[in-house]
């Protein structure tokens, strides 16, 4: 992957998810921290995801859907903008190969697989909407049903004049201000 990484001990990535677990109760309200790490700690692949989505930027926590099975624990990205550490990256690798030339580093669908997350669907992406204010100045791609994409389109969303909105543009294209949202199933 391309991006600037830094290097965080579990303890270290734990101690960090827990503070901002506790500081956001409002996305998981009822839930435990204890019973979140103890989950995590039995899903050490989970952690490395998790790395991933803290050092990218993306400030992962738990984020209570309505998707969600019984037990499972469901983290999302939930900085403030898209993650600065996945930005700049066209949608898919269809797209980014189809691009002659300005070629970005990589694109949404590549760095999510390596990253062992999903990207999140446009029902996902309103939910996390639910429980804070996100993408006020930037926007992050979303699934893309196959028909748009086999079109050469890609979706995305972000949040403006307090209403979550649903755009489209070309997969090959890529901007400074959006990049895309995770989410990690545990």
């Amino acid at each position: 992957m391309n991006h600037p990484k830094e290097e965080l001990s579990q303890e270290e990535l734990l101690s960090i998810l827990k503070t901002r677990f506790e500081k956001n109760m409002q996305r998981h309200p009822g839930m435990d921290w204890e019973a979140v790490r103890a989950k995590l700690e039995s899903n050490p692949q989970k952690i490395d995801s998790l790395h991933e989505m803290e050092t990218t930027g993306g400030e992962p926590d738990v984020v209570v859907l309505a998707e969600g099975k019984s037990g499972e624990v469901i983290f999302i990205d939930c900085s403030a903008e898209s993650p600065a550490g996945r930005r700049s990256c066209c949608f898919d690798l269809e797209a980014w190969e189809s691009r002659k030339q300005n070629k970005p580093a990589t694109n949404a669908m590549e760095m999510a697989a390596e990253m062992k997350i999903e990207i999140l669907s446009e029902e996902q992406y309103r939910a996390l909407q639910q429980v804070g204010k996100f993408d006020t100045k930037t926007s992050s791609w979303i699934k893309t049903p196959a028909a748009i994409r086999k079109l050469g389109g890609a979706l995305f969303c972000d949040r403006r004049y307090d209403h979550v909105f649903l755009y489209h543009n070309g997969a090959d294209s890529y901007y400074a201000a959006r990049g895309f949202r995770g989410l990690l199933r545990v």
